[in-house]
């Protein structure tokens, strides 16, 4: 099962964050092969860590659980708010598949909330939604996407998107005219700064 994890850091953890830092990679070296992509969002001058994202592959809700709430950061209360979903991967790679030029990083990671009572309008626009990520400007921008999802992965409850597009003004564009953003089917969209993470960043 795909999961996605979105840890919000704490303001004021930077010390923690350092000291913390070789018991984050250890423990994240246990989910290596689990690894779909990996990485912080940053402040928009990309200065300033703001927290941490994973997609991760494991085998059921405790797995994920663990993997969000046994992380040495956690445990040090280094993070505000930690947002686990079941989600889904559209293209099906990891984010060492993506393509990107030596220099090219301008990288940032969307979720879109669903609101609640609107499965029938999201169905009568998924294929609209589908058309328009594929859309020559957009296509080649993704690095991942896919829907958040209800614990027992039945359900839509949202958005993860991993977009390389340039600049942040380019997937607001992007955003801004897709079908279910039009439609309202989103309670809020956030738009981090984000890059590749790891022990070796690409």
């Amino acid at each position: 099962m795909e999961y996605f994890v979105y840890c919000r850091g704490r303001p004021g953890t930077g010390a923690l964050l350092e000291e913390l830092a070789e018991a984050h990679w250890s423990f994240m070296d246990g989910y290596a092969e689990a690894m779909i992509a990996r990485g912080p969002t940053l402040t928009p001058d990309r200065t300033t860590w703001t927290g941490s994202m994973h997609m991760v592959d494991l085998p059921d809700a405790q797995a994920a659980r663990v993997f969000a709430f046994q992380e040495p950061f956690y445990r040090a209360g280094v993070y505000g708010e930690v947002l686990v979903r079941r989600w889904r991967n559209v293209l099906g790679r990891t984010m060492w598949d993506h393509h990107a030029e030596p220099g090219d990083d301008r990288r940032f990671l969307v979720i879109g909330r669903g609101k609640p009572g609107v499965e029938a309008a999201r169905r009568a626009l998924e294929a609209n939604q589908r058309r328009w990520f594929g859309e020559p400007g957009h296509r080649d921008g993704f690095i991942l996407r896919g829907p958040l999802l209800s614990d027992d992965g039945a359900g839509w409850v949202g958005s993860a998107l991993l977009v390389q597009l340039g600049d942040r003004a380019a997937v607001e564009a992007m955003l801004a005219g897709a079908p279910y953003v039009q439609a309202g089917l989103y309670a809020s969209v956030e738009l981090h700064d984000w890059q590749f993470g790891g022990r070796h960043q690409g």
